[in-house]
């Protein structure tokens, strides 16, 4: 199995995009894309683990991880300019038709591009516990942390504040909490440690809510898609969950145990349900 990472960067829609690259040697291409405040570096373990078979690119969304912040953080952040980066990375990475495994916000995107600018080349999308609406109160939750980061000392210090503010993951090692802080920090220019995202990306939660409003987009995605739920999610509620079953591509829900949002893709049985989804043969009009 491959377990090399390679580190790279290239620009999309005018802006420096980071993403890491495992299985680089393989036809058939992943993309895995994070959440609203996380990293491409989320998926390691899940890269990892498909790598033998695939191709993985995680990207760092604008204004995270080592890409680039935006400069109109009002225009930038928002779908629109994200799908236009997806666009181009598939270009300039010579993608043609790619399985999509996106988490939260991540999945949002996916369900944007399976029903339009990339309906023909995603074969198989796997929604992370996400449905094409935010609740309220989950929205005003996860803005209440997202917009106030820490300022701390020591790695250590930020390591503890991912525990409390990230508890829905669920039961995680001491390896992928540390593993969690050490791929999502930036020292400040007083020496101290904060987060690594842009602060201002908040305001895609919080002021844009047309944004987050996409049934429509699912109800014309044509390829098969599987629904991931944490069991006590806040943010993919199980009445939106069952409706996704029954409306646009009628997806496989499958609930994740001992975990609300949003499960990590990095235990066995999560790995399986992902690896025979992936491997299942696309529908018809998804191959179309």
């Amino acid at each position: 199995m491959t377990t090399t990472m390679t580190s790279r960067y290239l620009t999309c829609a005018d802006r420096e995009l980071h993403f890491a690259e495992w299985g680089a040697e393989h036809p058939d291409a992943v993309l895995c894309w994070h959440g609203l405040a996380r990293t491409g570096r989320d998926f390691d373990a899940l890269a990892r683990h498909l790598s033998g078979r695939y191709r993985v690119i995680c990207p760092d969304l604008l204004g995270r991880g080592s890409s680039q912040w935006a400069q109109e953080p009002a225009r930038e952040y928002r779908f629109a300019v994200f799908g236009q980066m997806a666009l181009e990375l598939c270009q300039q990475l010579g993608i043609e038709r790619l399985r999509w495994v996106g988490t939260s916000m991540g999945g949002m995107l996916g369900i944007i591009l399976a029903a339009g600018a990339l309906q023909d080349r995603i074969t198989h999308l796997v929604l992370n516990d996400v449905g094409p609406e935010i609740p309220p109160a989950a929205a005003r939750r996860v803005a209440a942390y997202v917009g106030n980061p820490p300022t701390v000392a020591t790695l250590t210090a930020l390591e503890q504040w991912l525990r409390t503010v990230y508890a829905p993951f669920g039961p995680q090692t001491d390896a992928t909490w540390r593993h969690l802080a050490e791929t999502s920090w930036r020292r400040t220019d007083a020496g101290q440690i904060t987060v690594h995202y842009d602060p201002r990306l908040v305001e895609h939660l919080t002021g844009q809510p047309d944004d987050w409003d996409q049934w429509a987009a699912y109800d014309r995605i044509r390829c098969p898609t599987l629904l991931l739920r944490g069991k006590t999610s806040d943010v993919l509620s199980r009445e939106a969950a069952e409706a996704m079953t029954r409306r646009g591509p009628r997806g496989r829900l499958a609930e994740i145990e001992y975990c609300g949002h949003a499960p990590m893709l990095n235990t066995t049985i999560e790995w399986r349900l992902v690896d025979e989804f992936l491997a299942s043969k696309p529908s018809a009009c998804s191959a179309a």
